[in-house]
């Protein structure tokens, strides 16, 4: 997958995190979402919520780290690994 041709998964879950968690802001692919303060734990469980539902998808709570939800980038390549 690369930035020219975004997957599904990536689009559907920016457009959660823009839409849904920062009320319309566009930000980049690789801006931090948590440690800049845009999302708080609240937003990261409601993330994961919408990731188990949307993607049919079960994230244990020793996977809610950082390194997982810092980014879109990092969400899209969590949920990659998670997808059969």
């Amino acid at each position: 997958m690369t930035d020219q041709t975004p997957s599904n998964a990536r689009q559907r879950i920016r457009g959660y995190i823009t839409g849904t968690l920062l009320g319309g802001r566009d930000i980049e692919d690789d801006e931090n979402l948590l440690l800049s303060g845009l999302i708080d734990s609240l937003g990261v469980m409601s993330l994961v919520a919408f990731l188990e539902r949307t993607f049919g998808i079960s994230i244990p709570f020793d996977e809610v780290i950082l390194e997982n939800f810092m980014s879109i980038d990092a969400v899209d390549d969590y949920v990659g690994k998670k997808l059969p």
